[in-house]
């Protein structure tokens, strides 16, 4: 019912996500994943939909890993390889929910539609998600981030 998948921190260091299996159990794969996975169980389809699957990430707030808004937590291979001025992004505690993920709720929809979806990614939505955190990251305020959180809810 439930996995723990290494994603990366705060200053670049890894920590443990805990998160709702929505995949079959030993599914191993690209870490680019379209709305049309096969891996993905049929229930899986409902709580990725939904954005239930994220309810589990309280946890990792609650314990400080993780903030209710800022840069999606990815996996080793991206925001731990940024370079020059975008490793700034690395300052700030992962989110729940933040205006890249908010631009980007679509995504594996997004990238279903693509003949390569791992290039779409690497070249298009990942460039964009850092220009997009680094714009949070020099702007924030919480009263912007109260309006981010009530853009996800609602």
């Amino acid at each position: 019912m439930f996995f723990m998948q290494k994603r990366i921190g705060k200053n670049g260091k890894p920590f443990k996500i805990c998160k709702f299996r929505t995949m079959h159990h030993q599914s191993e794969g690209d870490t680019v994943t379209t709305a049309d996975d096969p891996r993905i169980t049929r229930m899986g389809h409902w709580l990725r939909h939904s954005k239930v699957d994220c309810l589990t990430e309280l946890v990792n707030v609650f314990i400080g890993q993780m903030s209710f808004v800022g840069p999606r937590p990815d996996v080793p291979g991206y925001a731990d390889q940024l370079q020059g001025n975008d490793r700034r992004i690395l300052q700030l505690r992962p989110g729940i929910t933040g205006p890249a993920s908010i631009k980007y709720r679509d995504e594996e929809e997004l990238l279903a539609q693509q003949t390569d979806p791992k290039a779409y990614n690497d070249n298009v939505i990942w460039p964009d998600k850092v220009k997009i955190n680094l714009n949070y990251l020099d702007n924030w305020t919480f009263l912007g981030d109260i309006k981010l959180i009530f853009k996800t809810v609602f």
